[in-house]
């Protein structure tokens, strides 16, 4: 054995993988173990008569490898290597074959075995080589067909990505909007936080920003349910405390679990208004931004988050006065919960508006981007920001709002 297939053998050794024979003559299996025996890779061997005892070995568990004779009491030819297959999918397949059956060997590596070895034509280094390259082959179509499935779930992904997120209807170019996301479990397309925006026939613009409680797909189903909610209702000209109202009994009735609720902030601005229509339902607040690059924290007067009292609630209407250029920032509470440092300080609201007012004098993707990479950063050394990100930054142009109706959609 020369130096390099000492170090395979070496290299196997610790493994010593299990090979399973399925062979019905004594005298062929004895072949079998004496090949083993001499063999440079050392394996465990266990010898069956027929295909019904490899199932209820193949039941209970996987070898490496399958040794498979082709004229069995109970399987004969193709039809046994289908039988391996359709028993375990994992195992990597070596027919055994008569030396006149060349043919029958190519034929059942077409139908899905790793190799084929001719009885009586077979030397122990040759054996080792063909069970460690079968398991090998084996091995590595699994890889490939578990990069496949990756590849095609990826993509699927991004076309539920682009299905559930939302597209922001616009009927104008009056406002500028800037949105990104970012769900907070490991994997996944969407959280529970979810966010809108919506231009109704009379040129006013809706916008809506929450968040569910709780982190799962449940939690992302009823953000998504409640985002498609709001954009029906008001196209459906249901605005105002009603719109909440509608909203909660929707939450209500699809919540997994009877303790979920959502926070939101849903806002109004018709065209030429100097001040924005709020309604908030346990949200955070806002930020505000002016045209001279300053940024203040803002909230309005609320009520309680959808679901906490179902039915009880009110929600008051709040007006925002909205100085000219000036853009207000929307965001869930994702953004400033992560813990910063080493301890259990967490930025916070006050935090947030410190790092706002550190990018104040960006434009307002470099805003935005720069706003969630220092939060991010902030929490980096205790594993980042674990919970959903949703931020969402509107920009009026005033100027515009009445002109281009039924002109390009514009988001971030």
């Amino acid at each position: 054995m020369t130096t390099s297939e000492g170090e395979v053998a070496a290299a196997w050794q610790w493994r010593e993988p299990s090979v399973l024979l399925i062979e019905d003559d004594a005298g062929d299996a004895l072949l079998v173990e004496e090949l083993v025996a001499d063999s440079a890779l050392k394996m465990r061997l266990r010898w069956v008569r027929s295909m019904a005892e490899a199932r209820e070995v193949l039941a209970v568990e996987a070898p490496d490898c399958v040794l498979l004779d082709l004229h069995l009491p109970d399987a004969h030819g193709l039809e046994a290597v289908s039988m391996v297959h359709s028993l375990t999918e994992q195992v990597a397949v070596v027919v055994l074959t008569g030396m006149a059956e060349d043919d029958t060997g190519l034929a059942a590596v077409a139908a899905g075995a790793q190799d084929y070895l001719v009885k009586g034509r077979v030397e122990p280094e040759l054996f080792g080589r063909a069970v460690r390259y079968a398991i090998q082959r084996k091995q590595a179509e699994q890889a490939a067909v578990a990069l496949q499935a990756s590849q095609m779930q990826a993509q699927e992904n991004a076309r539920l990505e682009r299905g559930l997120l939302p597209r922001p209807l616009l009927r104008s170019n009056g406002v500028d909007i800037v949105a990104r996301y970012r769900p907070g479990r490991a994997q996944a397309l969407l959280g529970g936080d979810f966010y809108d925006i919506v231009q109704s026939p009379d040129g006013t613009v809706h916008a809506v920003i929450g968040d569910v409680s709780g982190h799962g797909p449940d939690e992302a189903a009823l953000g998504v349910a409640l985002r498609i909610a709001w954009r029906t209702l008001v196209l459906s000209g249901v605005t105002g405390p009603e719109q909440l109202a509608r909203l909660e009994e929707i939450l209500v009735a699809e919540r997994a679990r009877v303790e979920v609720f959502a926070t939101l902030t849903s806002l109004s601005l018709p065209p030429g208004a100097s001040c924005v229509r709020m309604m908030r339902a346990g949200h955070p607040g806002l930020l505000l931004r002016t045209d001279d690059a300053e940024v203040r924290w803002v909230e309005v007067a609320g009520g309680p988050a959808l679901g906490v009292v179902p039915g009880l609630a009110h929600w008051p209407v709040q007006e925002l006065p909205l100085p000219a250029g000036a853009a207000l920032v929307l965001f869930t509470d994702g953004l400033f919960e992560g813990y910063i440092g080493q301890g259990r300080e967490r930025l916070g609201e006050d935090g947030l508006l410190r790092l706002a007012k550190e990018v104040a004098g960006l434009a307002p993707e470099a805003f935005v981007d720069g706003l969630i990479h220092r939060a991010e950063d902030l929490a980096e050394e205790q594993g980042g920001l674990d919970d959903d990100v949703a931020v969402l930054h509107l920009r009026w142009n005033t100027g515009e709002a009445n002109e281009n109706e039924g002109g390009d959609e514009h988001s971030g």
